[in-house]
C-alpha cells in the first residue's frame, strides 16, 4: 500500500524544487530513460537515509560545472509502477530505495545503491556525484 501523500509531498518537493521531474508512470520512466545525453535518476525514499544523505547530496551536488542533462526521479513506496519500471532499466542493479542511477543516452553508466548511502554524509554523496559528473557530462 502506498504511503499517504500528504506525507511525502514535502519529499517530492525536495527534489522538484531543485528542478528534477517526478516520473510517475511507467509510460513516463520509459519516456525519461529515452532522453539523450546523461539523465540522473534518484529512486526517492521515506526512510532516514533518504532525508540525512540522499536529497541533500544530490541537491549538493548540482553545483557543479559539468551536471547531468536531465533530472528525474521516482518515489518508492508512492509511486510504485514508475519505481518497478525505473528499476528494470538498472540493469544488474538490485531493487534499492534510496538509490542514483546514472544513465547515458538510456543505458546504465553508474548507480549508488541504499547502501553505499546509507551512513554517507550529504558532502560524501555530492562529492562522488560531481566526480562523476566532471568524469562523464559535457
Amino acid at each position: 500500500m502506498p504511503y499517504d501523500p500528504l506525507i511525502v509531498q514535502p519529499m517530492r518537493e525536495e527534489l522538484t524544487s531543485a528542478g528534477f521531474t517526478e516520473l510517475r508512470t511507467p509510460d513516463e520512466v520509459d519516456q525519461a530513460i529515452a532522453s539523450s545525453g546523461i539523465s540522473l535518476i534518484v529512486v526517492n525514499s521515506v526512510c532516514g537515509c533518504a532525508a540525512g544523505g540522499a536529497r541533500p547530496g544530490v541537491k549538493m551536488s548540482l553545483d557543479n560545472t559539468k551536471k547531468p542533462d536531465n533530472l528525474f526521479t521516482v518515489f518508492a513506496g508512492q509511486d510504485l509502477e514508475a519505481t518497478l519500471r525505473a528499476r528494470e532499466h538498472f540493469k544488474g542493479q538490485p531493487p534499492s530505495s534510496p538509490a542514483i542511477a546514472m544513465m547515458r543516452d538510456g543505458e546504465l553508466i553508474g548507480f549508488m545503491p541504499r547502501h553505499a548511502i546509507e551512513g554517507s554524509s550529504p558532502d560524501m554523496i555530492s562529492s562522488a556525484l560531481k566526480r562523476a559528473y566532471d568524469e562523464v557530462c559535457a
